[in-house]
């Protein structure tokens, strides 16, 4: 039987968890806003990062940085089940260098998956605690201590970092898109705010950010509906908030990069 377990605490805003049993749901390319470390349980994912394809089992660890366009689904027809870990990349970024790394923000912009059973069950028992009922300072001193090891990093994978978007014009528009997420920008619009044709500019938009503009901003609205789904916000005035077409829109295209609905979600969160 699926089932999917949720964790958060208005305390430690820079840090959310889920667990996922028995799993067949499977996640379109997507993006997160913040460090995504992932442990496979049980059954087996393939991963694809970019160009970078693995298939992981059961003990290993995924490092995702921030941003960058992956999917890990089961095989076909098969169950998995898997843990997550999202950390605030800031956050994140400021443990590691108080625990003396100075190439932090290097670390967390590059994949890398970890096969180390010590680590995955150093993995385990963090996520352990933080389903826990231990209070969020005991909650908030193990994150520290295990962002701060850096037991969860392993071998990075030979993709390349995302690097700034070298050209100035499609930077506004990524500008744009982060602060107009929610509205409507037709493709004509912003192809032509970039000085190129569509189709044109549709290539430099995804060689820039693995994505097409539409998912980009599809990805953007959901990652922002996540924020408020955790402060108890209702589902259509979310979806009308955010430029959605209707309640139904929101509700697939969230399941379809989060594996669950809007609905569970907040349930789970403001419980």
């Amino acid at each position: 039987m699926n089932d999917q377990r949720y964790w958060c605490d208005p305390q430690l805003p820079f840090v959310e968890s889920r667990r996922a049993s028995h799993s067949r749901a499977c996640y379109v390319p997507h993006t997160h806003d913040t460090l995504s470390i992932g442990a496979v349980d049980s059954g087996h994912s393939n991963y694809a990062c970019g160009d970078d394809r693995a298939r992981l089992g059961p003990g290993s660890l995924v490092l995702i940085p921030a941003m960058r366009v992956h999917s890990c689904n089961p095989d076909t027809e098969s169950e998995w089940s898997y843990q997550m870990l999202h950390l605030d990349v800031a956050w994140a970024s400021a443990v590691l260098r108080e625990s003396g790394s100075a190439d932090a923000d290097a670390v967390l912009a590059r994949p890398s998956i970890n096969e180390s059973r010590e680590a995955y069950l150093r993995y385990c028992a963090l996520n352990r605690l933080l389903f826990s009922n231990a209070d969020s300072a005991a909650k908030e001193a193990a994150l520290i201590l295990f962002v701060g090891e850096r037991s969860w990093l392993g071998e990075a994978r030979d993709v390349p970092p995302i690097q700034p978007i070298a050209a100035e014009r499609l930077a506004r528009i990524t500008e744009l898109l982060h602060d107009a997420y929610g509205e409507r920008l037709p493709i004509a619009e912003l192809a032509q705010m970039a000085d190129m044709s569509r189709y044109a500019f549709i290539r430099a938009f995804r060689a820039a950010t693995g994505m097409s503009p539409h998912a980009y901003q599809l990805d953007l609205r959901i990652n922002a509906a996540r924020r408020l789904l955790r402060h108890g916000r209702a589902l259509t005035a979310i979806a009308h908030e955010l430029g959605f077409a209707d309640q139904a829109h929101f509700q697939r295209a969230f399941k379809e990069r989060v594996a669950m609905t809007p609905g569970a979600y907040r349930r789970a969160a403001v419980s």
